[in-house]
């Protein structure tokens, strides 16, 4: 991680799988539960990443880890060891999404296979997944490379192999081209030697890996006079990278909940405020997990400190609150001051790597601690969460003593002053929850290991996330609130979209089956809905929206109550309005995918969403030619 003067080029980032049960340890890396979303956050963190300079590379990026990947140590059952059953439905319209528009759209330059199996083969050594799907279908332009180990992990503790050179054969014919460990290395010649592998099966994962060195200027002579070769340690901690760790910080915090006006704080009645909780002065906990050396932190109480005075109390010696050693000194310092801020939460101690949640509530003793300071608080009380994942601070969202509640995820260096930021209003915050934070009885039956994200009524299973389960939410996907108010009008939208089909085809009933069209016999291009959409500022403070747009299809069972198909972030001052342009991809959005796997398009009447306002849109099919149907 810090390796200064001996580092590569390629860099195995993004995470982009689902955030799918939220007791995941790793969900902290990823983008959320919504596979949209993901796939446009994969896309947009690749470019970012490799620059835009055609077929050449500034860094190469990667899409992590493919697929099915959420689990890592849950209940006795590891990331080595655990078979993901999954359905070929669940497949392609949840789990491959995000890696779909990571290559497509993103035109990443590598793809990360996964520890586990899925269905029964490890998928570094499923020859559908790799050979076949990402570079067959989706046209990786660059090289396949797995988890750390992973070769090694298939054979030794999987045991899908009687052989060491019958696993590294099975990789590298799956369409495997670097191993990340020894593996291939140690095993790779004597493969070939007892005629499990050909010589050209290592010589096509050569090219694959060789061209990704070419792309990035590897073999183009000194580095110091290539475009990017006078970078170093000296551009990281500059003054503007610094302004966007901090506007990144600021642009993540989601305001939760906000009584009456108990936020923003106020510089004048507020001139003491207490700064409470195991997490009010963290500092490396707010970078979260995979991240480089910091270039100096500003904690939460520090933040806090650049606007007025604090006490400062822990109330908890850490996030795991095992005792009330601390508690009466917090409850206290929240009596003599004019406000109170309690910064709790999770750290690296409860969700990282290898460490799934057991349940959704606070750890240790935390709830009580700030039950007990918001009833003696003189002042308003607000509760800032750090987390990756969600918690159920159901006690909090009703205890009318906590006026406000703020979730700033792991915040990065600057965290705490975002947090300040946003508590005295010089930020307005726009944020909105990437998943949906769950109560506690949501998991208390609920098997990490159950891969279906369609409920079942049968079953007794709920669902998950947003897209398919229907039960109590502690706050839902999306959710986020500002200081001021956004009201959206549809200026413009179509009420009919013709989807023209592809004439050649002379297929029966497989068309327009249960009024549902085949993607690939429909003529895609660029078929969209247009919305034009006003959103306008009714309040008294300037604010950045995140317009959400929500698409309900016709198509009962198979389909997502609901499914996000685009979101946009406007500016609007106060009392002033805004038009902002939507396109929806008809084949890519307003698709859903039946039980075979296999993605249609629903004729009939789509519902789109926006906040409050609903339109309705109705897609008809056009044959062009003869079709028999």
């Amino acid at each position: 991680m810090y390796n200064g003067g001996s580092a590569g080029l390629t860099y195995w980032s993004p995470n982009v799988n689902i955030f799918r049960d939220p007791r995941w340890g790793r969900g902290q890396e990823t983008p959320g539960e919504d596979p949209v979303l993901a796939g446009t956050y994969a896309a947009y963190y690749v470019k970012g990443l490799q620059g835009n300079d055609g077929d050449r590379l500034k860094v190469a990026a990667c899409c992590k880890h493919f697929t099915a990947y959420d689990l890592d140590n849950w209940n006795g059952v590891d990331r080595f060891h655990f078979n993901a059953q999954v359905s070929k439905q669940d497949i392609e319209d949840t789990f491959d999404v995000p890696f779909k528009m990571c290559v497509q759209d993103g035109n990443v330059a590598s793809v990360m296979c996964s520890y586990n199996e899925v269905n029964g083969v490890p998928t570094c050594a499923d020859p559908n997944l790799l050979r076949n799907t990402v570079r067959g279908q989706w046209k990786l332009d660059g090289y396949i490379v797995s988890d750390c180990d992973s070769v090694g992990v298939f054979y030794n503790t999987q045991h899908y192999t009687t052989t060491p050179e019958q696993a590294a054969a099975d990789a590298i014919k799956a369409g495997l081209d670097l191993d990340c460990g020894p593996f291939l290395a140690q095993h790779s010649e004597d493969a070939v030697k007892q005629g499990l592998l050909n010589e050209v099966d290592i010589n096509n994962a050569l090219v694959n890996t060789l061209r990704v060195q070419m792309r990035l200027g590897m073999f183009d002579g000194e580095p110091s006079v290539q475009p990017f070769g006078k970078l170093g340690p000296k551009d990281v901690c500059t003054p503007s990278n610094q302004e966007l760790a901090l506007e990144a910080a600021r642009q993540g915090i989601v305001l939760l909940k906000n009584s009456g006006v108990s936020l923003p704080l106020s510089h004048r009645r507020h001139r003491t405020v207490a700064v409470i909780g195991p997490n009010s002065d963290a500092t490396v906990s707010m970078i979260g997990n995979y991240a480089g050396v910091a270039c100096g932190y500003t904690s939460p109480l520090q933040g806090i400190g650049n606007y007025v005075k604090t006490i400062h109390q822990l109330g908890c010696a850490n996030v795991a609150c095992p005792d009330d050693k601390l508690f009466s000194a917090a409850i206290d310092a929240a009596r003599q001051a004019d406000a109170t801020v309690l910064v709790m939460g999770l750290d690296q101690s409860i969700e990282a790597e290898f460490r799934d949640r057991t349940g959704l509530l606070l750890p240790g003793r935390q709830q009580e601690l700030v039950s007990k300071v918001a009833k003696a608080s003189k002042g308003p009380t607000v509760l800032v969460l750090m987390s990756g994942g969600p918690i159920d601070v159901s006690f909090a969202k009703n205890d009318p003593r906590i006026g406000a509640i703020l979730w700033a995820g792991y915040p990065g260096q600057a965290g705490g002053a975002a947090i300040a930021d946003v508590l005295y209003g010089t930020t307005n915050p726009g944020g909105k929850l990437p998943m949906t934070w769950y109560p506690q009885d949501y998991v208390s039956n609920l098997a990490m290991t159950d891969m279906a994200m369609r409920s079942s009524q049968h079953r007794n299973y709920p669902g998950r996330t947003y897209r398919f389960y229907k039960g109590p939410v502690v706050y839902p996907f999306g959710h986020g609130l500002s200081y001021t108010n956004f009201v959206h009008t549809i200026v413009n939208a179509p009420q009919v979209v013709t989807v023209p089909l592809d004439g050649h085809r002379r297929s029966g009933n497989a068309t327009v089956l249960g009024k549902a069209i085949k993607v690939n016999h429909a003529r895609c291009n660029k078929l969209s809905v247009g919305l034009q959409v006003n959103v306008k500022n009714t309040g008294s403070k300037d604010g950045t929206h995140t317009m959400l747009v929500f698409l309900t299809p016709p198509a009962g069972h198979w389909a997502p109550s609901k499914q996000l198909v685009a979101f946009a972030k406007v500016y609007v001052p106060a009392r002033s309005e805004q038009q902002v342009g939507i396109s929806i991809h008809v084949c890519k959005f307003l698709s859903v995918v039946d039980r075979s796997g296999v993605r249609r398009i629903p004729i009939g009447l789509h519902r789109i969403h926006i906040g409050d306002v609903k339109h309705s849109v109705s897609l008809e099919a056009a044959t062009l030619g003869v079709i028999k149907s």
